[in-house]
């Protein structure tokens, strides 16, 4: 198969589809890849390098994208990349097509197959390509509100652990999957005073016994959202439905229960955002206020790491993108359960049940336009 890795062009965007070996992974089976010129520079690897592990170096994106019967990337693709998308053209990457409705459309248009990351499941229910980035983006989400806190940068002006005789600050962490795992494991670090939030009352159990009593724990509602939030001085939006929009579990009016100068981090922000006053930011433009809050919404947070994020990436990838390869699309679907749960949109058809509820559009089931796909699973 041809496999284009083009170069991410959304704002401070550092990370790569691929390393130099993931890329060797796929020349060793027999594949021809073909790079972007630069492409891997952000996260530290030099076009020599994927030139030693058996790729094609080409000058323009619109070259790559022409050549890839199959494309590799991070992020969804955004406006200058539409028009390169082509009819049977296999995108893997992170889509995030819920709150995406002109990405929807173009992708529909153009019958495009789009492979999305994060709704690839696996044999136990998770989401083995969005662990990853949900593992870094929940460390990071308490290192950037740290960092937000502080007065000189727009904050309250508290430091997370306190000190001896002054109070540590408090973290509302809302949702218990792993970006709020993550984050917890950070905010006690520090130092803070931790409570978490969660819906799932066999979760907020695991949450216990993990970090003992060093947590405290809160069943999901409106009453305990508003109760945890009245004085805290960081919130972190970790709540995900797969593939859906993200539900808003704090309105603008519950923001003025929350201390002037206090911290909002929606690491939500890709699926639509967990507050309503949530709009999407950039590495370049991070935060604005809402009510006296301060709110950081980046959409690629794991891009401002991009070497830990891109080989943590293509650890988590690799093995779906050679079966995809190796197999081709329709075989390696229908072999494979799990990676026919990644597939959003085929043959102008929106393939994905949570995506076409949110954006009120006709699902398709993707054993209805594929013969057998679901009783040649094996996986």
């Amino acid at each position: 198969m041809k496999i284009g890795l083009p170069k991410e062009i959304k704002d401070n965007e550092y990370r790569v589809g691929l390393t130099p070996a993931g890329v060797s992974a796929l020349t060793d089976a027999g594949h021809t890849l073909f790079v972007e010129k630069s492409a891997g520079e952000g996260s530290g690897f030099e076009d020599s390098q994927y030139v030693n592990a058996g790729a094609k170096i080409l000058e323009t994106a619109d070259d790559v994208w022409e050549a890839g019967d199959m494309v590799i990337k991070v992020k969804e693709p955004i406006e200058p990349e539409y028009t390169r998308m082509r009819e049977d053209q296999l995108l893997f990457t992170y889509l995030h097509l819920a709150p995406e409705f002109e990405l929807t459309k173009q992708m529909l248009e153009r019958k495009v197959t789009g492979v999305a990351y994060e709704t690839i499941t696996d044999e136990n229910g998770t989401l083995p390509l969005l662990t990853p980035m949900s593992e870094v983006a929940g460390r990071m989400s308490v290192q950037v509100g740290a960092t937000y806190l502080e007065k000189m940068n727009g904050g309250r002006g508290v430091l997370l652990g306190g000190v001896p005789g002054v109070p540590a600050a408090d973290v509302v962490i809302i949702g218990g999957g792993v970006v709020g795992t993550e984050a917890a494991k950070m905010a006690i670090g520090l130092g803070a005073h931790v409570t978490m939030i969660d819906i799932n009352l066999e979760r907020l159990r695991e949450l216990d016994d993990i970090f003992l009593s060093k947590i405290q724990t809160l069943a999901s509602s409106r009453y305990q959202i508003e109760e945890a939030i009245s004085h805290a001085d960081l919130i972190i939006g970790a709540v995900l439905i797969p593939g859906a929009a993200a539900p808003k579990l704090i309105t603008r009016e519950m923001l003025k229960l929350i201390p002037n100068g206090s911290v909002l981090v929606d690491v939500a922000v890709d699926q639509g955002g967990c507050f309503e006053t949530t709009r999407a930011t950039t590495h370049s433009n991070p935060t604005y206020y809402e009510e006296g809050v301060l709110h950081y919404c980046v959409a690629n947070m794991p891009g401002a790491v991009p070497r830990t994020s891109t080989f943590a990436l293509t650890n988590a990838t690799m093995p779906y993108a050679l079966e995809l390869a190796n197999k081709g699309f329709e075989r390696a679907i229908q072999e494979n359960k799990y990676l026919a749960e990644g597939v959003n949109t085929y043959a102008g058809k929106l393939t994905y049940e949570a995506v076409a509820t949110s954006q009120d559009l006709e699902y398709t089931p993707l054993n209805t336009l594929i013969d057998g796909l679901v009783a040649k699973a094996t996986n």
